[in-house]
């Protein structure tokens, strides 16, 4: 064979080896894991997964042909400490985490094996990553907005109930130790200026919910804030009929307390979230790292109003505030 011919060859073979390594990554199974800090029978949690893995398909992973993926859904802390440490030990391809605690329960059991998280607040202050950009170690994601977020919330309260004078800000410390600590400075910050007092109110169980309106619910004048937190969202729907008996305007991080009968949610798309979570778990199984792929903010905000519980709040709705909406549930 001439020389000419054999580099023809060899050139030919050399620009199709890179096309030849995406296909053997696309072609053979490979096992992730999956951990939500939710119950498997919440209502929301079918949606984020039907997303998540739409979004997998979009990219070209298929259940049971080329991906295994492993749910685990974890309520309690002890239950997400065991789930976190079952999935490591199964040493999947990545695990893919819900939310802050769970991400914080994975690292006590591996710092090798990537993790994805789908949200997290402020995951450098809590030593996730060491930077946004360059995370630096075997976890990245998608984190919530920017701390102000948790003014705009006070500042929306204010103008749908205008005679709000103190703001309970509702979280478990066990739960939301994280978003706590990233959103309540701030709210206490921007609280001076739109001339309202917040305070907060830690919760741990439904006792002590009911328990919390039943104290500040009876006072004139009380608006609520919940903070970003997964046992907040399992316990919604007591909070919103709480809120409802007592009267008590409500502002909510995420959509599905607004369509379950809240006042009004804002806060990024959680469906979003688990479809751009998949983006990273293609990278990842295509042979990214992810201490360089960088954490990602949403790419909107969303405003929900609910007119039916405002009406039955007795508050007029300003026009202005229904047009910067982007949904409206009459």
């Amino acid at each position: 064979m001439r020389r000419r011919e054999v580099l023809s060859l060899l050139g030919g073979a050399l620009v199709s080896w890179p096309h030849l390594a995406k296909a053997q990554h696309i072609d053979r199974l490979h096992e992730i894991g999956v951990l939500i800090a939710l119950p498997e029978i919440d209502p929301v949690v079918p949606a984020r997964i039907a997303n998540f893995e739409q979004g997998l398909q979009e990219l070209g992973w298929f259940k049971g042909r080329n991906i295994l993926i492993h749910y685990r859904f974890a309520v309690q802390s002890d239950q997400l400490k065991a789930y976190a440490r079952e999935l490591a030990a199964l040493k999947p391809a990545l695990i893919v985490a819900s939310s802050s605690p769970v991400v914080s329960a994975l690292l006590q059991e591996t710092t090798t094996v990537p993790i994805v998280f789908v949200t997290a607040a402020d995951p450098v202050g809590n030593g996730f990553v060491m930077a946004l950009r360059r995370p630096g170690g075997n976890v990245t994601g998608f984190t919530w907005p920017l701390p102000a977020l948790g003014g705009k919330w006070l500042e929306l309260l204010k103008e749908i109930a205008p005679n709000v004078a103190r703001v309970a800000m509702m979280f478990n410390p066990e739960t939301a130790f994280a978003s706590a600590s990233y959103f309540v400075p701030t709210v206490e910050a921007a609280a001076a200026s739109i001339g309202v007092q917040p305070f907060v109110v830690p919760v741990r169980g439904p006792t002590e919910i009911e328990s919390a309106f039943g104290k500040f619910g009876r006072e004139p004048a009380q608006g609520l804030m919940i903070i970003p937190d997964t046992f907040m969202v399992r316990h919604r729907a007591l909070v919103i009929d709480q809120a409802a008996r007592f009267k008590v305007p409500a502002i909510y991080p995420a959509r599905h307390y607004a369509t379950d009968g809240g006042l009004m949610s804002c806060g990024s798309d959680w469906l979003e979230h688990y479809r751009r979570a998949a983006s990273y778990v293609d990278r990842i199984l295509r042979g990214s790292k992810p201490a360089d792929l960088p954490v990602q903010a949403p790419s909107k905000v969303d405003l929900v109003i609910n007119l039916r519980t405002a009406e039955a709040l007795g508050l007029s709705v300003p026009r202005i505030l229904i047009a910067r909406a982007n949904e409206v549930i009459a």
